[in-house]
């Protein structure tokens, strides 16, 4: 039965009656009728990911044209400005595709669309590590030759986006529960539960990782010499901070929803059936992170206008 049970299980990957299957054993089918609020909830969320895909643009131009953002630092910040920006992308085309549409998929393109967007995620947690992991290094060894300098800066940020696909991709690599309706989710209903359980795993111990990591930076500044310990250090480390912050702040809803999810018998809580707009407030993150910056940085506010 092995091999003339895989063209099988491919097969599955190209029909579009699946989803509708996996829909109604979870939802009830709950995704083929929106109602006004749904629609309106869906219209603000695309006006929010052009706003959020502009901001974020503007970020990246501001990075580019500026001499003064070539340090590794500003580097980095361009570099969760990009996830940013595919996240805005990302959340467009998943809400595009969703209500009815989602009926037309294959399975191969549902996973795509709900890939991305985790992906992408994925890359803003990982943006964060590179951050606070590139600020650890930096303020332990102040003197550190360039050429060092840039090959852990190109090693983090390539391992960001490495990891970030990895995960992103592995429900489409067979960690689903196409073959277990036991085991689905009822928020994303083709993927497993053990899998958001292992998702929500990781980006919570990373997070506590980038809590423990700047809790250590702020106690050697604080320790340090003046030499260390100057204004645009400790500048740039609130700011940083306040992007955590804003990221934990924005994030926590939609991670206990999905936390929620992995736990909750199938049908069984109905505030999963709300999801959306959980996703859509954890949205505002990838918009905060660029009024962040030119709020507290000067030089990027003056570089902001110069671009605009």
């Amino acid at each position: 039965s092995g091999p003339s049970s895989t063209p099988g299980i491919y097969k599955e990957y190209f029909n579009t009656e699946k989803i509708r299957e996996h829909y109604n054993y979870t939802k009830e089918g709950s995704e083929s009728s929106p109602t006004t609020s749904r629609w309106v909830v869906s219209i603000l969320i695309v006006v929010l990911c052009c706003f959020i895909v502009l901001e974020n643009l503007l970020v990246l131009i501001s990075v580019c044209r500026n001499k003064k953002f070539h340090s590794a630092m500003y580097i980095f910040i361009g570099n969760l400005a990009f996830s940013d920006l595919l996240a805005g992308l990302a959340f467009m085309a998943n809400i595009l595709l969703s209500g009815a549409t989602t009926f037309n998929l294959t399975p191969v393109q549902w996973f795509v669309r709900e890939g991305t967007a985790f992906a992408t995620l994925a890359a803003s947690v990982f943006s964060l590590l590179a951050i606070a992991i590139e600020r650890h290094v930096a303020i332990t060894k102040v003197k550190v030759y360039s050429s060092d300098k840039n090959c852990r800066m190109v090693l983090l940020i390539g391992a960001c986006w490495v990891i970030a696909a990895a995960i992103g991709s592995l429900p489409i690599m067979g960690w689903n529960c196409m073959s277990d309706l036991r085991d689905c989710s009822t928020v994303l209903p083709l993927y497993s539960k053990r899998y958001i359980l292992f998702v929500i795993t990781i980006f919570t111990l990373i997070l506590l990782a980038i809590v423990g990591l700047y809790s250590r930076i702020y106690c050697i500044v604080r320790s340090s010499h003046a030499e260390i310990a100057t204004a645009q250090t400790l500048a740039l480390l609130k700011t940083v901070t306040i992007v955590l912050g804003a990221f934990i702040v924005c994030w926590l809803p939609a991670f206990i929803i999905l936390l929620m999810d992995a736990s909750c018998p199938v049908r069984a809580c109905r505030i999963l059936y709300k999801a959306n707009y959980f996703f859509a407030f954890a949205t505002l993150n990838s918009a905060a992170n660029p009024i962040i910056y030119t709020l507290r940085s000067k030089d990027m506010r003056r570089e902001f206008l110069r671009v605009l």
